[in-house]
């Protein structure tokens, strides 16, 4: 047995067909298939069900898949701990970050990491939140940047700033005659919020009656803040922004943002990651540089209501 055959099957687990697992491996086929049946000599056993397609692991196939992960992880653990040991910065960091910090919080910290660091490679894609923890577990991913806290079993959460929350106004709307707004005097009829798989639409609708949470001829649900933003731009009614989105409003659209009365609500941002993660010399140096581009008064919460999620 070897980790490249152990490879090989993760592949194939993961495409669920040989010739694209192959590819994926950078190997042909044949050699391909034919490592993974040697495999399956070696260990007495068969891997895959190959008169289905896609191709599925059996049931014995799935436990090995699932030790293969932790043996794959593993062995590359090694080379990033003697890198470390050495004092070397290299290697790749597959990131996973929810759609409503991505657009404002890597352009602040993306650029001056890279240039530091030339030897690693950041992988960078947008999920929600349940996806994210999912492909930790499968070692498809090795960091997430997600709102907590999580309590989720296996995953490690390192808070890094806290964001508050603001009410974004049409023209013309009452509540611009407040100066602060009171969470309990959102009117849910006027709200534009997330669509269902986003973290902050389930923040939004915790402070909310979610009883009134619907219009009487129109009713639109976004997968991005900016959609929300131009609704409430063009057509009328409110939607609510964290803090980073906030920043690159223009001096008319500020004017119509408004924080809220007492303590605001607040949304935790963590770095997250699996136990069995090794590389722990990027994490830290990640860390540290997206805090430094974040403002210095979001690094702690000392007057907001944390908002949890989970509804």
């Amino acid at each position: 047995m070897t980790i490249q055959q152990l490879e090989y099957i993760l592949a194939v687990e993961k495409f669920r067909h040989f010739g694209h697992a192959a590819e994926a491996c950078f190997v042909t086929q044949p050699t391909l298939s034919a490592q993974v049946s040697k495999l399956e000599r070696e260990l007495g056993i068969i891997l895959f069900d190959r008169s289905k397609m896609p191709v599925i692991p059996t049931e014995i196939g799935e436990r090995i898949v699932v030790q293969a992960k932790r043996v794959v992880a593993e062995s590359k653990g090694i080379f990033e701990l003697v890198a470390e040991i050495k004092g070397e910065v290299g290697g790749t960091i597959k990131i996973g970050i929810i759609p409503t910090l991505a657009p404002y919080l890597l352009p602040l910290f993306i650029r001056n990491f890279i240039e530091k660091y030339p030897n690693v490679l950041l992988e960078v894609q947008e999920m929600v939140t349940e996806d994210i923890i999912s492909r930790l577990k499968n070692d498809e991913l090795d960091l997430g940047l997600v709102v907590s806290p999580l309590h989720e079993n296996g995953i490690v959460e390192k808070p890094i700033f806290y964001e508050k929350f603001y009410v974004y106004l049409s023209n013309a709307h009452p509540l611009l005659n407040q100066e602060e707004i009171r969470v309990e005097n959102l009117p849910s009829e006027d709200l534009w919020v997330l669509q269902q798989g986003h973290c902050f639409r389930d923040q939004v609708l915790n402070l909310c009656d979610k009883s009134k949470f619907q219009r009487k001829n129109f009713h639109y649900e976004s997968g991005s803040l900016e959609g929300l933003k131009n609704m409430v731009d063009r057509y009328t009614g409110i939607t609510l922004l964290p803090e980073l989105a906030t920043e690159n409003l223009s001096k008319e659209e500020k004017i119509r943002l408004r924080p809220f009365a007492g303590d605001p609500p607040v949304r935790e941002i963590s770095l997250i990651r699996t136990r069995s993660f090794l590389k722990q010399k990027l994490v830290t140096l990640l860390f540290e540089e997206i805090q430094s581009a974040i403002p210095s008064h979001m690094h702690s919460n000392k007057e907001g209501r944390l908002v949890n999620f989970k509804l």
